[in-house]
């Protein structure tokens, strides 16, 4: 419920504080007091329309901020939760809204800057506005398909419905996307199996380029190679220069120097391991020379095989490592294309389960939408007949379509209320045959059967009795009353019939202060209302007739 309002420096309310209680609630004053400027103010924190029009004269900002306190099963507080606007354990909420002449408009939520449009999820949540010519919520058929809903209690069945609507549109969706990415696949398929051969052929390996290179290095030097190797080779072993020849004669002479002197044992011994790792570079020298190709057969092959490499690089990325990546996502997209005909089959399946879903969960929608059409028409007619419009007709109307087209994220149904003012004539959409006075009463009418079931804590009435009056106008005070015992109610109404019937009364005024209008708001109980009930029974002379006729009908209001 709405607990408090503060408004400062808009048009005339200078500075207005309010406390707001439970129940049902009217405010009365005289034309131009500013009674729908209050209104508009709340209207404003739901994210109404501002300008810089509505800031007092002389000031440059005007502020508007409200309280509420929220019931603690209602949805909004999950919403406020998560974006941490509202504790886990808090269901309070403070709306301010600031309107600057500069433009420079902002708006916070339980103290932080929030933009407009978060303001704007809270109207038809937290407070729902009526007014003599604001009626639009009612006349749209998708809102009285929701009302309908609402009151069928019906919202968990079309929610489930919604979703698997919503899944079988993504399903198709999503399929139709397989599809032309199938498409497009294929017309490919023909490149990437070109491709996919080639990088097969070339088994391309990391390391190889390498060896390929020291290979050809090889090959290209291999005569020189042989030259080298052979002239080594001759100055190791040569019978007269060689140094292994040479060698073993040094060996003799030391051996027998050795058998003469004991000290050149070790220089016997040095020229011995000496003679040994002679010989082993000797037959290395032999072993490498019989080795070396010089074959020109294997150096084109090893040249081509190289130049192979070398464009495959290019074409695929610039290493052989892009190049083995590249084949690798080449045969991945070509086993995607592949699968794609089974995965379009799965699409297929599921499209086919899920719209099993949809036709059954539309059609128990369907019927039971009738059945609580049926239940809240006779309600409604009950609730019109007590607000003095018994000569009215009013019935839901139900039209359900046919064929695949006629599936809609709601079912398959349009509501249209209908409506006719007098006896014997057709019934017609609300939206073409209801005056404003009479679309008023019936909101009223529909709100008080959906009294149980509407989850929007605050309603506002904004003059809604306006070209109503007597017995009539008794009815829609009574009903008033009765609907501020479920939700808390706030009505501008300028007649005594639904006065009396508040639980509170606030008067509002304008009054001089520093030689400028300002507006004042007073609570009324006792003899001052009384007194205002009064006025608005007789204007301006009030008799001690009218002052009796007066209490009576605030006691009336009380039994």
């Amino acid at each position: 419920m709405l607990t408090a309002l503060r408004i400062s420096n808009f048009a005339v309310l200078e500075q207005i504080e309010l406390t707001i209680e439970s129940g049902f609630t009217v405010l009365t004053g005289e034309t131009g007091a500013g009674k729908s400027l209050l209104i508009d103010a709340i209207e404003l924190l739901m994210g109404g329309r501002a300008s810089s029009d509505q800031i007092r004269f002389g000031q440059e900002e005007a502020i508007v901020e409200a309280a509420f306190d929220i019931p603690p099963d209602h949805p909004i507080l999950t919403t406020l939760r998560a974006q941490g606007i509202v504790g886990e354990r808090d269901t309070q909420l403070v709306v301010r809204r600031v309107i600057a002449r500069s433009g420079r408009n902002r708006a916070y939520l339980n103290g932080a800057m929030s933009p407009v449009h978060a303001l704007e999820a809270l109207g038809g949540v937290l407070v729902d506005i009526h007014g003599q010519h604001d009626q639009q919520s009612l006349l749209a058929p998708s809102m009285q398909l929701d009302a309908l809903d609402a009151f069928g209690r019906l919202h968990g069945l079309r929610e489930r419905y919604r979703q698997c609507y919503r899944d079988w549109v993504r399903l198709r969706r999503e399929r139709e996307s397989a599809a032309v990415k199938a498409q497009e696949a294929a017309q490919r398929e023909e490149y990437l199996t070109f491709q996919c051969q080639e990088l097969d052929d070339a088994a391309l390996r990391l390391g190889e380029e390498e060896a390929l290179e020291s290979e050809r290095r090889r090959l290209a030097a291999s005569h020189r190679l042989g030259e080298l190797a052979g002239e080594a080779q001759a100055r190791l072993v040569e019978q007269n220069d060689g140094i292994l020849p040479n060698a073993a004669f040094v060996e003799r002479i030391l051996g027998e120097m050795a058998r003469l002197d004991q000290a050149m044992q070790e220089p016997v011994r040095l020229i011995a391991d000496a003679k040994v790792l002679v010989k082993e570079v000797a037959d290395c020298l032999r072993d490498y020379i019989g080795r070396l190709e010089t074959d020109p057969g294997r150096l084109a092959v090893v040249e081509d095989r190289l130049a192979l490499i070398q464009r495959l690089k290019k074409k695929y990325g610039g290493t052989v490592e892009a190049a083995l990546e590249a084949h690798r996502r080449i045969r991945e997209e070509l086993q995607g294309i592949q699968r794609s005909d089974e995965e379009i089959g799965r699409y297929d399946t599921l499209i086919r389960e899920r719209w099993a879903q949809v036709e059954q969960l539309a059609q128990e929608l369907s019927q039971k939408r009738r059945e609580a059409a049926g239940r809240m028409t006779e309600i409604v007619r009950r609730e019109l007949d007590a607000l003095k419009m018994d000569q009215t007709q009013f019935q839901i109307e139900i039209t359900t379509g046919e064929g695949d087209d006629a599936y809609g994220s709601e079912g398959l149904d349009r509501v249209e209320f209908l409506f006719s003012a007098n006896s014997g004539e057709p019934l017609k959409p609300l939206s073409r045959v209801a005056s404003g006075g009479e679309i008023s009463r019936v909101m009223l009418a529909l709100k008080s059967a959906l009294a149980g079931v509407d989850r929007v804590p605050v309603i506002i009435f904004d003059e809604i009795d306006t070209g109503v009056g007597g017995a009539a106008a008794a009815a829609i005070g009574k009903r008033l009353k009765a609907l501020g015992r479920s939700h808390q109610v706030l009505c501008v109404t300028h007649l005594p019939q639904v006065a009396s019937q508040a639980d509170h009364h606030w008067y509002l005024e304008k009054a001089l202060v520093k030689d400028r209008s300002t507006t004042v708001v007073r609570s009324l109980k006792g003899a001052s209302r009384e007194k205002e009930i009064a006025r608005m029974l007789a204007g301006e002379t009030v008799t001690k007739k009218i002052r009796e006729t007066a209490a009576e009908l605030i006691g009336g209001a009380t039994e």
